[in-house]
């Protein structure tokens, strides 16, 4: 950390939240450079200066819900677009998975600030995360995230060893290199990707490029979490022991 750092870029980095709860942070005097209330947004500090948290500011972080979606072909990850829905809106009291267990009592402020933390096109279904979280956030989808993402690709076409060599390494998209993946058959027409990136329907223009052609594609797991058995169209929220 630089000397003379903002304060609300010095707790994204220590993985206390993200910069907005940061902000939001502050703004209620939650948060203390050497003992004293931080009474103004952009206050920087310097390195050798302690820097503390409110308890309420651990306890609004510990309300923040993280929920599961198993999204559906024909709903958009996040804002509405082309008349087509964001997929938020499947977050319901009737689209609750009948098997999560975890306690909740419905009010609008469930699905308040849920935000998608990375993307799955519309063409495609599988896991979708919504949270409130700006740690998990910045987990999956920060510039410096690690995390995998499993998929299962239904494709036409042919390919030989040197395109599924190319898939796992050696593929370019808008001039850039891709970083390297994991792709092997799991059965005669249906490929398995893991990916640390998400470019913008990435696995649909990584098969275009070495002649296959996607006709179905199913998100499985994001770092530790996996769909399972989690029905079409349903959600669940990520519980306590439950770690990316």
């Amino acid at each position: 950390m630089n000397r003379g750092e903002r304060i609300s870029k010095v707790m994204a980095h220590r993985g206390w939240c993200s910069r907005r709860e940061a902000d939001e942070w502050i703004t209620r005097g939650w948060v203390l450079l050497d003992g004293q209330v931080v009474s103004e947004l952009g206050t920087r500090m310097e390195e050798t200066q302690e820097l503390t948290l409110h308890p309420d500011a651990r306890r609004n972080q510990q309300r923040q819900l993280t929920v599961l979606l198993h999204k559906p072909v024909g709903w958009v990850s996040g804002q509405a677009e082309s008349g087509y829905r964001p997929a938020v809106q499947l977050v319901t009291p009737a689209t609750r998975w009948d098997q999560d267990r975890i306690p909740l009592v419905w009010t609008p402020a469930v699905t308040k600030r849920l935000a998608p933390a990375g993307r799955l096109d519309i063409d495609s279904t599988g896991l979708l995360v919504l949270t409130q979280d700006g740690r998990i956030a910045r987990t999956l989808i920060g510039a410096e995230s690690e995390i995998e993402k499993e998929y299962l690709v239904r494709v036409t076409g042919r390919l030989d060893a040197l395109g599924l060599s190319r898939l796992n390494h050696g593929l370019s998209l808008d001039g850039q290199a891709l970083r390297p993946a994991r792709v092997s058959w799991q059965n005669e027409d249906q490929l398995r990707f893991v990916l640390k990136e998400g470019k913008k329907r990435q696995i649909r223009r990584m098969c275009e490029l070495v002649g296959l052609r996607v006709v179905g594609l199913k998100r499985v797991r994001i770092g530790r979490i996996v769909l399972g058995a989690l029905p079409l169209g349903q959600w669940r929220l990520l519980t306590d022991q439950e770690i990316f």
